[in-house]
């Protein structure tokens, strides 16, 4: 049946609505999916911003870290810097507390105050057996005012160390308040060597020039005294006579000995050098007392290292032959007999060749030590004390040093420093 009008109208009516559902529907499932998309992107968003705070916190660590890693490198190397400077100081450091307590000693510190590696004191009184030098620290501690380049004595002989050049200043923290004190003290030995070499050169000199004329003519005169007295006939004179004229004799010719003596010690040295072997200066003048020494029970010894130097062999050997003389004749009595021994040690670094002769003898008091090197000084009764005095005029102008310390067996040490060539 064909379609009324009314018919056609309905159904473009139906058609219009029907597309119009079509496209809303079309719309709201274009907007859905939009809308789950935009979730979506958010969520996205937020996974990498976290990802994002995440990595920066990891590097912000990481470079925290590595500060401190540089930071602590830094520190070790520098402890490291300052301990080496500290080891490799020639001069003595010590640094200590208000109490006493010893902070830091370096090496070369303890090797000047004779202490070993591995043994420190607890307060630095015990490790200094010098007392001025506590004094001046104690003094520092106790006022605050600093000690500058001040010359300290060392009673003993430690390791070829007599005398200290010392600067001690005090120690404040932030507050200024004081809390120890640093000493600083280097060896002051060899200005103090060459000083006193150039003091002793100077008064044998003018002694020698002020005595040697007046000395010649008191021999001359002894000689002609003890020329007259051997013109008198003893079997010619009276008995009561003869002990007189024999008596002239005798003080004559031991006057003229010690006018000898004294003009070998104030005539100027004249030194002829050539290389020397000290060891083979050392062992001939032992053969020269060793049957001496044998007969009285004892025994005459030779031991350790020594150098070569540039020296006078004659003179060499009389300084030698005087030292072990005089040592063989201090121990003559000791119980056991007689004991002399050369020790000998080789300072391959510094060339220098410090010999001792040690005797088990009765020693020689500390207040006789500077002394027995006077001429005419002597405790023996028929001594004329030129003979040590003899022994440093050689010694000195050979540019070494003779001092007097004590032998292990309680007797003397004369102990002879020598620089060597090699």
């Amino acid at each position: 049946m064909p379609l009324t009008p009314g018919g056609y109208a309905f159904l473009g009516l139906t058609t219009l609505v029907a597309c119009l559902v079509a496209v809303l529907t079309f719309a709201i499932l274009r907007f859905a999916s939009a809308a789950r998309d935009a979730r979506r992107g958010l969520q996205g968003s937020g996974h990498a911003d976290t990802a994002i705070l995440s990595a920066a916190l990891q590097e912000a660590v990481a470079k925290l870290k590595a500060q401190e890693r540089a930071t602590a490198a830094r520190a070790e190397a520098s402890e490291r810097l300052s301990g080496e400077i500290i080891a490799s100081l020639t001069a003595g450091l010590l640094v200590v507390g208000l109490k006493g307590d010893i902070r830091i000693l370096n090496p070369a510190g303890r090797r000047m105050l004779g202490l070993s590696d591995n043994v420190t004191p607890a307060d630095y009184h015990q490790a200094l057996s010098e007392p001025e030098l506590s004094r001046l620290i104690d003094q520092v501690l106790t006022s605050g005012v600093a000690v500058v380049r001040r010359a300290v004595s060392v009673p003993e002989t430690r390791n070829g160390v007599s005398h200290f050049g010392v600067t001690i200043s005090p120690m404040f923290d932030e507050q200024r308040q004081q809390h120890g004190a640093i000493c600083l003290f280097t060896d002051l030995t060899a200005v103090k060597d060459l000083e006193e070499q150039l003091r002793l050169k100077e008064s044998l000199a003018t002694v020698g020039e002020l005595t040697a004329g007046i000395a010649h003519e008191f021999r001359n005169g002894l000689a002609t005294i003890l020329g007259y007295s051997k013109l008198f006939d003893l079997k010619a004179l009276p008995e009561s006579y003869r002990a007189y004229v024999e008596g002239i004799r005798a003080e004559t010719e031991s006057l003229s000995q010690i006018v000898t003596n004294f003009l070998n010690f104030a005539r100027p040295a004249q030194l002829t050098l050539t290389p020397v072997d000290l060891k083979a200066i050392c062992e001939r003048a032992a053969d020269e007392i060793r049957a001496d020494a044998r007969a009285l029970g004892g025994r005459v010894d030779v031991d350790g290292e020594f150098g070569i130097l540039e020296g006078d062999e004659v003179l060499l050997r009389q300084a030698f032959s005087n030292l072990l003389r005089n040592a063989l004749e201090a121990c003559a009595a000791a119980p056991g007999g007689p004991h002399v021994v050369i020790q000998s040690e080789y300072d391959r670094a510094g060339k220098v060749t410090r010999v001792a002769v040690n005797d088990n003898g009765p020693g020689i008091a500390p207040v006789d030590r500077e002394r027995v090197f006077r001429p005419f000084f002597t405790s023996k009764r028929s001594g004329t004390g030129l003979g040590l005095a003899l022994v440093q005029k050689i010694i000195v102008f050979h540019n070494g040093r003779i001092v007097i310390g004590k032998s292990a067996s309680g007797g003397a040490s004369l102990q002879v420093s020598l620089p060597s060539s090699a």
